[in-house]
């Protein structure tokens, strides 16, 4: 009968009091390793194809002796089988991080991408990266496993977009890269980064500089805008109202024809339009409202049919896409709704003296960099409210003659 193996020779007590570098032998392939310094660690020491391995078990400070013999145990039943433990322990490491990223989302990783960047970007960065990302590529495969984000699913985000919308979608493609690396780092994915551009998008979408550039959007003079709306009152109907209303208030075409009553606080007078609503910035925007303001939403008040401001007459629905452009194209102007802005804005640059910040928080344009943002807590509305008082004034007055259309580069009013 073959001599029994002895295990247990150490106490804690003694396991405590050994400060020597070297290793104390418990049994069984438990042995206590103090390394140089004074470190403790359990290990457990066995022959695998004629060749010692020794694998970790815990440190001695942390893992109590009782602790570390359960370990060997199970380490030695392995052995017993003639599996070798650490190749166990490494394959079901593996698993556990296949599961972890079969369940670990694109918008999981974007929110870890954008966590680890977030403080090292000003303002407009931040909004810039979440915006995008919320508006085009969460619908698309936010909630689906990183692991499975391929070409036909980036392609699907920004086929739509690229020749409407270059600019935007260029930068799309690069953070949508940028996130997928990021997992890729952390093993959430393996392979090619599929939103890649130099020999891979390059090769299916065309060059952003080669498309032809959009025209700029066409614009009223801001001195023509009195009797363009006197002209626009002679008409009836909530898209007159509608685009009345936002002129008045400098907002963009989905965010007036989106408005719902649940938004509008008459006592205060003031619009709030969540930050799901705003095209842009993803970020809640309050909307001062001047008398005129109040006055075109009490008159829809009175013929309200739903939550929705605006409702088309003619179908009961909410105002089309395109209803506020065709309105104009029957007054027939060669301007743009969102051309109003630039009027606003070129309007409040050369004719009041109100800061640009005031001026620029009017458009929900976002101001300044962290640094600033830090400071300024507020949104200057009771400043801007005396602004779109003054705007309401204006496009009141009467009427002056010599209207003419320019053209006004977007970057003025976003």
């Amino acid at each position: 009968m073959g001599k029994r193996m002895r295990t247990e020779k150490l106490t804690e007590r003694k396991a405590g009091q050994l400060n020597k570098r070297g290793y104390y032998n418990d049994g069984g392939g438990l042995y206590l390793r103090v390394a140089k310094g004074g470190s403790k660690q359990w290990v457990f020491r066995f022959t695998m194809d004629g060749r010692l391995r020794e694998m970790g078990l815990g440190s001695a400070e942390i893992l109590p002796l009782k602790e570390a013999r359960l370990k060997a145990h199970d380490c030695r039943k392995l052995r017993l089988a003639n599996i070798d433990p650490i190749e166990q322990r490494r394959s079901q490491r593996t698993t556990a991080r296949v599961n972890t990223a079969r369940v670990m989302t694109f918008r999981k990783c974007a929110e870890g991408y954008l966590e680890a960047h977030w403080e090292s970007w000003d303002t407009r960065t931040q909004q810039a990266w979440a915006g995008t990302l919320a508006r085009y590529a969460y619908p698309v495969f936010g909630d689906m496993p990183v692991a499975v984000v391929g070409l036909d699913l980036v392609l699907q985000v920004l086929e739509p977009i690229w020749k409407s919308k270059t600019k935007t979608a260029s930068r799309l493609r690069g953070r949508i890269e940028s996130i997928l690396d990021w997992a890729t780092a952390r093993t959430f994915r393996q392979g090619e980064n599929p939103a890649r551009w130099r020999g891979h998008l390059d090769q299916l979408l065309p060059q952003p500089s080669k498309l032809r550039k959009v025209k700029h959007r066409a614009a009223l003079p801001y001195a023509a805008i009195s009797a363009f709306t006197v002209e626009l009152r002679q008409i009836a109907g909530a898209a007159a109202r509608a685009l009345e209303l936002a002129i008045l208030t400098a907002v963009r075409t989905n965010e007036v024809r989106g408005a719902r009553w649940s938004e509008i606080d008459f006592a205060e007078r003031v619009w709030t339009i969540p930050a799901e609503r705003m095209t842009k910035t993803s970020r809640e925007h309050r909307v001062p409202l001047s008398e005129r303001a109040l006055e075109i939403l009490q008159e829809q008040q009175q013929v309200r049919e739903s939550d929705l401001v605006f409702v088309s007459g003619r179908t009961g629905r909410p105002l089309g896409s395109t209803t506020l452009l065709k309105l104009l194209g029957h007054m027939g102007r060669s301007v743009t709704v969102h051309g109003f802005r630039s009027t606003f804005r070129d309007w409040a640059a050369e004719q009041t003296n109100f800061p640009r910040d005031v001026c620029e928080m009017a458009l929900a344009h976002v101001v300044g960099n962290q640094v600033e943002a830090a400071y300024r807590r507020g949104d200057l509305f009771r400043k801007r409210q005396q602004l779109m008082e003054a705007w309401a004034r204006y496009c009141a007055q009467p009427a002056k003659t010599g209207e003419k259309v320019v053209a006004l580069q977007t970057r003025q009013a976003r």
